[in-house]
């Protein structure tokens, strides 16, 4: 399990780490990507470097190339799908939090079809399915009753749900879904703990164990993440890459995705927010890109349309659309927002904008009967 290699360099060591780089660990990263040579954790480290800020035209131009050589020039389009924001979980910084006194709701099964029915119009085939950390309201059964109903609507289903046993997750891909996505908020244990109160998102380790026991159930793709805003994000990159190489090693059959969400305006009160700006946000993809050449990025409606039509040729892979982060948010239900998006561009403009800058966005790229 990672949890077994998470401690041994503490979080704030990776920060002075990554700090540490020089001038030199960075020209020798760049130059070993551009040589057609495999990077090693400590190129990865260079490159996330403050002193990297320096080499950005450079990490774009390679970033750019490795992302055409893998992917193509195509961009998945992908939607959101509430189903419920009850939680039994205090996360400070959420608004779906326990400690919000907001209206509650969990969809039924005809809001459930009513909501497939107005993404299907809209074209989309890959769906992620979301709810809040409550067990009771939105339990197993539940989940799996959603499915049922969703896999008939769409090709691609990802579940973004609490943590589940591995056994849980088996009845999950056997009822129809591929994906499983687990953000970590933070890697930073004190400031995990400080944040998360109560509840079952209170257990650091099983959440960190979490995309283990989806590679041994067998999910086609894992995506990872971290909240930037909650803690040095220098220290959550550090992390974030050494979860990825171990992931990647022992679940090689496995596909992976790395998202960067910044923190977003959301209910509640939380202020002790560290800001990152776009040059390092950039900074980060970028490095993510060179340096895991074969991993997916996904770039969120959290971000500027500005911003996610600039990063879109520079190694993304895929892209929410029209994203609503309140269950029944697509047949205007009027249920609380998790957080406020930024890009809340209809699909067609969004659409239009990567065609012009000669992408290709794509609505299917995976058929379950190929699988063997």
């Amino acid at each position: 399990m990672f949890t077994d290699l998470f401690d041994k360099t503490p979080f704030a060591t990776g920060s002075e780490i990554i700090r540490s780089k020089k001038k030199e660990d960075i020209e020798k990263a760049l130059h070993c990507a551009s040589s057609g040579i495999p990077l090693d954790f400590q190129d990865y480290l260079s490159l996330v470097s403050p002193l990297a800020s320096s080499y950005l035209e450079p990490m774009a131009f390679l970033s750019k190339e490795i992302k055409r050589e893998r992917f193509g020039n195509t961009i998945q389009l992908f939607m959101p799908l509430y189903l419920s924001n009850e939680c039994r979980s205090s996360c400070l910084y959420c608004g779906f939090s326990y400690e919000n006194k907001i209206p509650r709701k969990t969809l039924t099964e005809k809001e459930i079809y009513k909501e497939a029915e107005v993404l299907k119009k809209k074209g989309i085939r890959h769906l992620v399915i979301l709810t809040g950390e409550d067990y009771s309201k939105t339990n197993l059964d539940y989940i799996l009753h959603a499915i049922s109903i969703l896999k008939e609507f769409f090709d691609s289903l990802s579940i973004e749900i609490y943590p589940l046993d591995t056994d849980d997750y088996r009845s999950v891909i056997a009822s129809g879904v591929e994906g499983l996505i687990v953000y970590q908020e933070t890697y930073d244990r004190e400031v995990y703990a400080e944040n998360h109160y109560r509840g079952i998102k209170k257990n650091m380790g099983y959440r960190l164990e979490a995309p283990d026991r989806g590679g041994k159930a067998g999910f086609r793709k894992i995506g990872l993440g971290v909240l930037l805003g909650l803690s040095d994000p220098l220290g959550e990159l550090y992390k974030l890459g050494e979860h990825a190489k171990y992931l990647m090693k022992e679940y090689w059959r496995t596909s992976f995705q790395i998202s960067l969400p910044r923190m977003r305006p959301a209910a509640g009160d939380f202020q002790k927010i560290i800001p990152v700006n776009d040059r390092d946000f950039v900074r980060y993809l970028l490095a993510l890109r060179i340096s895991f050449p074969d991993i997916g990025l996904v770039l969120s409606t959290r971000e500027s349309k500005t911003l996610r039509d600039r990063l879109a040729g520079l190694g993304i892979t895929s892209m929410s659309v029209e994203s609503k982060t309140e269950p029944g948010g697509y047949s205007n239900s009027g249920a609380l927002k998790q957080f406020e998006i930024e890009d809340d561009r209809p699909m067609s403009e969004l659409v239009d904008s990567l065609k012009k800058a000669g992408l290709d966005p794509i609505f299917k790229d995976f058929d379950r009967a190929l699988l063997i």
